[in-house]
């Protein structure tokens, strides 16, 4: 299991601790550090579409208004930080957020 987030984000340190003691073997990866490749963001838009963009986020709105108006892809690649986190890969399956939802799919 793939954890994608940033290391100061308290979701994905919440996430990864739950997770983990659940059982299951996570591999926390920071976009930050380590940033999503071309395809990554492509994968990750493709599953999510909008909802990949957190765009009560502060990184969002401090974005240009033309940058607003690109595309999900162009906005997490001009700044990782404004992605919804945490995004979960499980295999074939993809989790993004850390609400009730997901939690009750992975714990």
């Amino acid at each position: 299991m793939i954890l994608l987030g940033i290391s100061t984000c308290d979701t994905c340190k919440k996430a990864v601790k739950a997770l983990q003691s659940a059982g299951h073997d996570v591999t926390f990866r920071d976009i930050r550090a380590e940033p999503l490749t071309t395809a990554e963001i492509f994968e990750i838009v493709t599953e999510f579409g909008d909802r990949a963009i957190n765009k009560s986020s502060t990184t969002y709105r401090g974005f240009s208004d033309f940058l607003k108006m690109s595309e999900p892809e162009a906005q997490i690649a001009a700044q990782p930080a404004v992605m919804k986190r945490p995004v979960i890969r499980n295999g074939a399956d993809w989790h993004i957020g850390w609400d009730d939802a997901v939690q009750s799919k992975l714990l």
